[in-house]
């Protein structure tokens, strides 16, 4: 019936507290709620959404949550509706004990933008909780000679309510020698004492039992009752006296256990063991058994457990004197606890905005946090301040509030994240903090274009090399992170419009890896340049570029090729020496070309083979061919030679040129019947035409010169030729070098070979001259007999400048013109 009558109450006094207490306007705003205690889980509060001036669904949107300060949130906010609701069962006494008002405080914290709104919820206390008495059956011992009106102690009833739901009242049952006396304790509940009405007689009844009901101010009032026993003894005619009605001591918060609080003194003036008098602690509260204890003979009051100012200001404890026979007397300590500055600031941080973009502009709230200290009293005022050098700054919100701002511009690429040591402190004395840890992750953004590792690459390749062979690769770095730093590759087309660059190379577009297309030729091609460029992959992509030069490297795949004496397949060519030579007499030269570089192209010549090794010699570096000695009358007249021409690759590769060199005393000798007509049938051959072709690439001006001075002479000596014969004329390819007419040149590139030959008769040796270049070669058939000429012995010394001339300008010798 009483959980009946219970439920309409509880429904009045619902409806009568779910009021708004004030919602403040302004910046710091601060919303009062109230509800009753043992609310059914999911009771309706109030719409938080209307009291902060918001339309509904804005909660939802702007990410409405609920922080608690303490480590328990007791309420749920629906974000859609913006109602707030009990998310359990609250019950006012486990929140808060004997603490009234009880109010219980959390924040409203909106992400987008971020904003807190700071609530206190009131919880009001219902009768729930009936007067408790701890000791169901109390006993006292009380004389039977105690004055009339002395006055007995009994134990406090504890009630958890408070208010007019605590306890108000004492009762006793009807007797004949006691009444009921009410009390109140400066701190602490209600207490009676039993007052002696009429005197007490041993023999008469020995022994009194009363009840005393505690009773409460609830509607429908609560009680609780014990039962009190009094043993009624024998005469003892003094009873203990304290020194003092009331003890004061001051105890700080902060002293250890078996302290010293205070010293009391009892005297009695009875004799024997009705003097000896015991100490104790009379009926206390259960705080005060747990806290507090006394010396049983020597009074003195001791600190048992430890004290808290922030929880129990005061102490009022009734000490109890003894004596021997059994009476006693009571006296209070008031025990008053001194604060002391013992607890550190504590912060609680309720949001933190982390990865922070680095572009993130100033003033930028990156955390929320709160700062309460519970030694209000003495620890003074609190700072809060950033360890280190940051770029973050502390700024207050309101009362105890505060927010982390950003003070500097973010980079990070210089710095990636922040470990923020946020240290809150007091001003004691002594002076205490606290250290709270915030990370805050820095997020990349695009900031950061790809760099190569270097100005520019030079790479190198060798020729005939492999189709799609690594050659190298280019690599940019760059210093964002994620997509961001996820660098691709590419070719650029030139300025120019030439594309054909991309026919050589490709590119890995993931690592920057080059590759040869096709096989290079270092005699096509010695190097190019190209332009690779690096994208980074972020959103508004960056770029680089760098320049890429491709060196080819020769390889030693070309023989040395003979340019002089040539080598077409057909009849070799001749080399004419006097026979009065000199030793060192240069007689011809090796012409060679290679077309690869550097040590590829490095010749040098060698005698392979020869008719006499002792007669001629080659030098190995220009291919001069020079006689050894002195040329005798025994030495054949037809010399033959191999010239080994070699390049200084590696391997090294050659080539070889066959010479025959005739060793003649006039043209008048048969020096020319060596050859076998049958073995070397004589025939036109267009080698002179392809050479010419090849020759004209090099000097197009001085064979265009040469040619037309070879016309001229052709022209002449068709118009003006007389026949004369001899016996074999020159083969009708033969090739002259230069260095035969001009001495020692350096020149090594074969002329064309037509010569007019003459011979200077008497002289001593016979001296064999070159007159006339670029002489027709004219098809004379062979001869059998001998060319008609003068006996050389007859003519005078240096005849042949005195030798009359034809009408072509030659000397004449017997009928024929040279």
């Amino acid at each position: 019936m009483a959980a009946a009558h219970r439920k309409p109450l509880q429904k009045r006094q619902v409806g009568s507290l779910f009021l708004l207490w004030c919602v403040s306007l302004g910046g710091a705003a601060t919303i009062r709620y109230s509800v009753a205690e043992e609310m059914e889980s999911g009771s309706f509060v109030a719409n938080v959404a209307k009291d902060l001036g918001l339309e509904v669904g804005k909660l939802a949107e702007r990410g409405a949550r609920l922080v608690a300060e303490g480590n328990k949130l007791h309420f749920r906010l629906h974000r859609k509706t913006g109602d707030l609701f009990v998310k359990e069962k609250l019950d006012r006494e486990a929140l808060c004990g004997k603490a009234d008002p009880c109010v219980l405080h959390f924040e409203i914290i909106l992400a987008e933008p971020l904003q807190s709104f700071r609530v206190e919820v009131r919880v009001f206390d219902i009768n729930d909780n009936a007067p408790v008495f701890l000791n169901k059956e109390p006993l006292l011992k009380i004389p039977e000679s105690t004055p009339l009106g002395s006055r007995f102690p009994l134990q406090s009833a504890q009630d958890l309510d408070v208010g007019l739901n605590g306890l108000q009242n004492y009762t006793l049952s009807a007797n004949a020698y006691f009444h009921l006396h009410t009390r109140f304790r400066s701190h602490g509940p209600k207490y009676a004492e039993l007052v002696l009405d009429n005197p007490l007689d041993r023999e008469e009844q020995p022994e009194v039992n009363l009840t005393i009901t505690a009773v409460d101010g609830g509607s429908p009032p609560k009680s609780g009752t014990a039962n009190i026993r009094v043993v009624v003894l024998d005469v003892n005619d003094h009873v203990p006296q304290f020194s003092r009605l009331v003890y004061r001591a001051q105890v700080p918060e902060n002293s250890d256990n078996g302290s010293l609080v205070v010293v009391v003194t009892a005297t009695d003036l009875d004799e024997g063991t009705n003097k000896q008098i015991t100490y104790s602690l009379a009926e206390n509260p259960e705080a005060v058994v747990q806290t507090f204890l006394v010396d049983s003979k020597t009074g003195e009051v001791l600190l048992r457990g430890p004290l808290d100012f922030e929880t129990t200001e005061t102490y009022d404890i009734d000490i109890q004197a003894t004596d021997g026979g059994g009476l006693s007397a009571h006296s209070k300590v008031l025990v008053e606890v001194v604060d002391v500055n013992d607890n550190p600031p504590e912060v609680t941080v309720s949001s933190v905005s982390s990865p922070l973009p680095e572009d993130s502009p100033l003033q930028t709230v990156v955390a929320l946090f709160s700062i309460r200290d519970r030694d209000v009293r003495v620890g003074g005022k609190i700072t809060c301040f950033l360890r280190g050098d940051l770029p973050f700054v502390v700024k207050h919100t309101f009362r105890n509030s505060y927010s982390l701002v950003t003070d500097r511009s973010l980079n990070r690429e210089v710095v990636s994240s922040y470990n923020i040591t946020l240290v809150a402190m007091d001003t004691g004395p002594p002076s205490l903090s606290t250290e709270t840890m915030i990370e805050v992750l820095i997020s990349d953004i695009n900031d950061n274009p790809p760099v190569f590792q270097e100005d520019s690459y030079t790479l190198t390749v060798r020729e005939n090399n492999s189709p799609a062979v690594f050659i190298g690769k280019v690599h940019a770095e760059d210093l964002d992170v994620g997509e961001n730093a996820q660098v691709t590759y590419s070719l650029l087309p030139p300025k120019s419009g030439d594309l054909s660059v991309f026919a050589y190379i490709s590119i890995n577009s993931d690592n920057g890896k080059l590759y040869a297309l096709r096989t290079m030729d270092y005699e096509a091609i010695q190097d190019f340049e190209f332009v690779v460029k690096a994208t980074d992959g972020g959103f508004l992509s960056l770029s680089s570029q760098v320049t890429v030069r491709v060196v080819v490297l020769d390889d030693n795949d070309n023989r040395p090729m003979i340019l002089y004496p040539l080598q077409n397949g057909s009849l070799p060519c001749n080399d004419l020496v006097p026979r009065a030579a000199e030793a060192g007499y240069l007689v011809t030269k090796v012409v060679a070309v290679d077309g690869d570089s550097g040590q590829n192209s490095w010749l040098s010549y060698h005698l392979l083979k020869a008719t006499d090794l002792g007669l001629f010699s080659v030098q190995r570096q220009n291919g001069e061919i020079r006689t050894l000695r002195q040329i005798s009358e025994r030495d054949p007249m037809m010399q033959r030679m191999i010239i080994l021409v070699q390049d200084h690759g590696q391997p090294a590769l050659s080539t070889t040129a066959s010479l025959n060199i005739l060793l003649v005393d006039g043209f008048s000798e048969p020096y020319l019947q060596f050859q076998d007509s049958a073995k070397h049938p004589r025939k036109v051959n267009p080698t002179t035409k392809y050479l010419v072709i090849s020759l004209a690439v090099l000097s197009f001006l001085f064979l265009f010169s040469v040619t037309v001075i070879f016309i001229i002479h052709l022209y002449q000596k068709i118009k003006h030729r007389d026949k004369f014969t001899i016996q074999e004329h020159f083969y009708d390819d033969c090739n002259f070098p230069n260095n035969l007419v001009q001495g020692r040149g350096n020149s090594s590139s074969p002329q064309p070979c037509p010569y007019d030959m003459c011979l200077a008769t008497g002289t001593g040796n016979s001296e064999f001259r070159f007159l006339k270049r670029l002489m027709p070669n004219f098809p004379f058939p062979h001869a059998t007999g001998e060319a008609k000429t003068e006996d050389e012995s007859s003519l005078p010394p240096d005849s042949s400048r005195n030798r009359p001339l034809g009408s072509d300008g030659h000397a004449r010798i017997g009928d024929d013109y040279m």
